[in-house]
Order: C-alpha cells, then sequence, then structure tokens
C-alpha cells in the first residue's frame, strides 16, 4: 500500500480533536435557545465503571444529572439508588420514557468495536453521548464524539407553537424521523400521527407511548395521502421521509431517488395545501448546496418543489441537516462497522469536511423552523467550521484506546463532495430571530419548470436513468456532477 493511500496512526498522532475529546465528567453549556441547567443523563452498563460514573456525577452539582441505567444483566434492579430501565437494547425507548438528553457508554471491559457499537446506537437515539474509554474500569473521565458542546435549539415559541395542533410526521422511523416524533410529543399536541413505510419499526417506535397514532403508507403514492389527509386533517407537517444518507448509494439510480425525494414531496405539498396544512417544514441536506450529487440535486428539486406552492395559506420551509451522528452513513457508523470487523477505517480524503450534527439537534432545527416568522427558504444551524473528518475519526480511535489504527484514503466516489457548504455561493444569507439559525431567500424559478417536472417525473416512473440525469442538470444549472472538489 502506497503510503500517500494510507495513514496509520499512534496514541498520541491523531492530532488535538483526540486530546480535546477526552475530558472528566463536567456540565454542559448550551448555547442558542433553553438554557438546560439539569441534563439528564442515561448509563449505559450499571458495573464498576457506570457506578463510578454515577457517583462522579452525583458529587457535582453542576454535572451531567444521572437518572438511570441500562444493563443487558444488571446486579438487581436498582444500582447507586438509581433504577435500572432496561436492557441496551431499548436505548432510545429508555431515553424518551425518563426524559434523557445525554448517554454515557460505561462497559470499559469490551472490545472497542463494541463500544463503537454502542456509542452509535446512542448516538442514533438522538441522546449527546460520553463514553468510558476501554481498559479502565474505575475511572470516571468521560470522553465525547464532538469538540462542542450540543446545541440547544428549539425555543419555548416553538414549542407552545404546536401545543393543541395535529401533526404529521413523515419518515417517523429515521434518525431524526423518530427523534422528531419523540420531541413532538413533548409539546403536547391535539394529535400526532406517525407515517412510514415500515410497519414493524413503526410498531416498535408507537411502544414507546401510547400517544400518537401510526401511519402506514407510502410517501410515492399521492391518493393514499390525500385520503390521510382528509382524515387526520393535520395542521403541521414535518416531513423527514426519503433519502438522506449515503449519495454514493444514490447515483446508481437517479429515477428511483427522484420517485422518492422529489415526487414523494410533491405529493405531500399538494396534500397539504389542499388539505389547508398551516405550516410544512422539509427536512433537507446540506448537500442541496450547489449539489454535486444525485442525492443533493433531489433534495434541492425537493425545496423548489415547496417555493412553487408559496404565497399561499401553506407557509413552507426547508431545514438542511449536516451529516447526522448515529445515521448509517455517519462517519461514526462508518468506524463502528469497520473495527467490528477488523478492517482498517476508510476515509475519501484527507481534507474531507462536514457539518456534523446530533440527530436532536436537527429535529430542534425542524421544531424551531415550524414556528419561524420569517418567509425564508432554507434554514441550517450555525455549528461553526465544519468537522474534519479525518480528525473526528482519529479522535474517537484514540478515545477508544486503540494502539495504533490504519486509515485508508480511498479517494471521492462519485456524488461526493470534499468541502461541506450549508448554502449555494450564490444564495442570499440572513439572520435569523434565532441566533444559532441562518437562512437563504428563495431564488428565481427556472423558467419552464413545470413542464421539466412532468417529463423528470414521466422519465423516472420508466426508470430511465441516463434521461433523468440530462433533466436534472436541464432544472438545476447548478448541478455540477463532476465537480465533488469544489
Amino acid at each position: 500500500m502506497r503510503a500517500r493511500d494510507a495513514r496509520t496512526l499512534g496514541a498520541g498522532e491523531r492530532g488535538d480533536r483526540g486530546n480535546r475529546a477526552g475530558l472528566t465528567v463536567r456540565g454542559r453549556s448550551s448555547r442558542g435557545g433553553e438554557s438546560r441547567s439539569s441534563v439528564l443523563t442515561l448509563i449505559i452498563g450499571a458495573g464498576d465503571a457506570g457506578r463510578a460514573v454515577a457517583r462522579a456525577l452525583r458529587d457535582r452539582s453542576d454535572a451531567l444529572t444521572p437518572v438511570g441505567f441500562l444493563d443487558d444483566d444488571p446486579p438487581a434492579d436498582t444500582v447507586c439508588g438509581l433504577p435500572v430501565l432496561g436492557s441496551t437494547a431499548d436505548i432510545a425507548g429508555a431515553a424518551w420514557r425518563a426524559g434523557a438528553q445525554v448517554a454515557v457508554v460505561a462497559i470499559p471491559s469490551l472490545p472497542a468495536a463494541r463500544i463503537a457499537q454502542f456509542v452509535g446506537r446512542a448516538s442514533a437515539a438522538g441522546l449527546d453521548v460520553r463514553y468510558v474509554p476501554p481498559g479502565r474500569p474505575g475511572e470516571t473521565e468521560l470522553r465525547r464524539l464532538l469538540d462542542r458542546d450540543e446545541l440547544a435549539v428549539a425555543s419555548t415559541r416553538a414549542r407552545r407553537f404546536l401545543a393543541r395542533r395535529r401533526v404529521l410526521v413523515t419518515g417517523a422511523c429515521g434518525t431524526v424521523g423518530a427523534q422528531l416524533t419523540r420531541q413532538v410529543r413533548t409539546c403536547a399536541p391535539a394529535l400526532l400521527v406517525q407515517l412510514d413505510n415500515d410497519g414493524g419499526a413503526l410498531r416498535r417506535l408507537a411502544g414507546e407511548s401510547a400517544a400518537g397514532r401510526a401511519a402506514v403508507a407510502d410517501i410515492r403514492d399521492g391518493p393514499s395521502l390525500n385520503e390521510l389527509f382528509d382524515e387526520i386533517r393535520p395542521e403541521v407537517v414535518f416531513h423527514t421521509a426519503g433519502y438522506n444518507n449515503d449519495p454514493r448509494s444514490l447515483e446508481r439510480r437517479p429515477a428511483a431517488a427522484v420517485q422518492t425525494n422529489v415526487l414523494g414531496t410533491r405529493n405531500l405539498v399538494r396534500a397539504s395545501v389542499r388539505g389547508g396544512v398551516e405550516r410544512f417544514v422539509l427536512v433537507s441536506t446540506d448537500q442541496a448546496a450547489d449539489p454535486v450529487s444525485v442525492l443533493g440535486a433531489t433534495r434541492r428539486l425537493s425545496e423548489l418543489v415547496l417555493q412553487a406552492e408559496a404565497g399561499g395559506p401553506t407557509c413552507f420551509a426547508a431545514v438542511r441537516a449536516g451529516s447526522v451522528l448515529g445515521s448509517k452513513a455517519s462517519p461514526l457508523a462508518m468506524v463502528a462497522a469497520q473495527l467490528a470487523a477488523g478492517q482498517a477505517i476508510t476515509v475519501a480524503h484527507p481534507d474531507l469536511t462536514r457539518h456534523v450534527v446530533t440527530a436532536r439537534e436537527a429535529a430542534e432545527l425542524a421544531l424551531e423552523a415550524a414556528a419561524m416568522p420569517e418567509e425564508a427558504e432554507a434554514f441550517a444551524l450555525d455549528t461553526g467550521e465544519p468537522t474534519s473528518v479525518l480528525e473526528m475519526v482519529g479522535g474517537f480511535a484514540d478515545g477508544l484506546r486503540l494502539p495504533e489504527v490504519t486509515i485508508r484514503f480511498t479517494g471521492l466516489g462519485p456524488g461526493e463532495r470534499l468541502r461541506a457548504k450549508s448554502f449555494s455561493d450564490s444564495e442570499t444569507r440572513v439572520r435569523t430571530a434565532h441566533p444559532r439559525i441562518r437562512a437563504t431567500r428563495a431564488t428565481p424559478l427556472p423558467r419552464g419548470r413545470n413542464e421539466l417536472l412532468a417529463a423528470l417525473f414521466a422519465a423516472s416512473a420508466r426508470g430511465a436513468d441516463d434521461e433523468v440525469r440530462v433533466l436534472m442538470r436541464r432544472i438545476l444549472p447548478e448541478y455540477r456532477p463532476h465537480e465533488g472538489l469544489r
């Protein structure tokens, strides 16, 4: 293997982020939303390390507040005066029932790959994650994934906006959709409908709470959506269904991506306008800004579908989420899978950057956008400079105390962007009433948009992938699929 294609890093050679990742147990400052003086914390693992963490947290008045343990073989029903809330298979449900915002993975006796998997599962549950490094069961030093505090985004005003309203969440079983569903539950809506095309996953999600109703539906089926809207009469729609991750796989099937992301969004938008929905929020992706991938292009087209219907009684907005921790395509998931398989860790490029957000941050951004007074086209969370994927991966491996880790650079694949960006170079960026949220104003719609979209939907229905690619370029001049290095 050539030296420029791979790098083997020993402990202490992975950049400063590995050092910044380690911290003793301490409280968390929250910026940009409501002040959180007490952060409820779930401890995963009720062994020696878990008990040591619980004692350390309790000894500090400004620390995270432990509410209970999860353990597959607990020594008792109560440990250190805290209840054992269930097994590690129920991280999301237990966290929601306990109101926990943070999880500490405290099973350092496990192999590094298993700890990485637990960290990934806790992140997918929308929790801000800390973990005890392997090999030192008695210590209370915690490591974290990001070198920043998780942001508190949704304000009291946003939560009050949803109270006593009928709310629909599509893609309710996805990483962001499930977290958004749990957040909406706490806002006392008049009705919460959880829509997904996965009936089994919906049953598991609905099993967390008696509040809400499950609806198995496919957003590509317009008539069925109209029937559902006639029945439930939603006032607020959060649309998270569709493809928001893994751009490489979608490069091979643009027709399917258009059918789900663009046609599915149009079906929901039309049902919303027809049914008098008050507010519609699309959870998009930052890859929609100057897209270089099929994923980014279809999400940008989804945003244009919203823009085309603006000006009527239904208020539309899109939020552009970054790389969500815990999602299948996140750097964390990649590291956990490759460590478990005993493989070298792959990174596309040494300079790869991403706007990394937690599932909770992405969900709260959508909540806040629902109540935003600004007439903006798209909102994005200001998390500071994009995260270096190489530093993040190296810091995580360092936190797992691996003696060395081999990182292999694979090169940018089709549809993969080198540097993250939240807005297009041509978009006008504006501040909002929220200090951590930025927005962009709508741009003129392309001429002949309706005819081009009709042709795009017809080509995608035929599975004509090449024709779909050509039409997307015609509708979106900013879509440049061979310029991932931008």
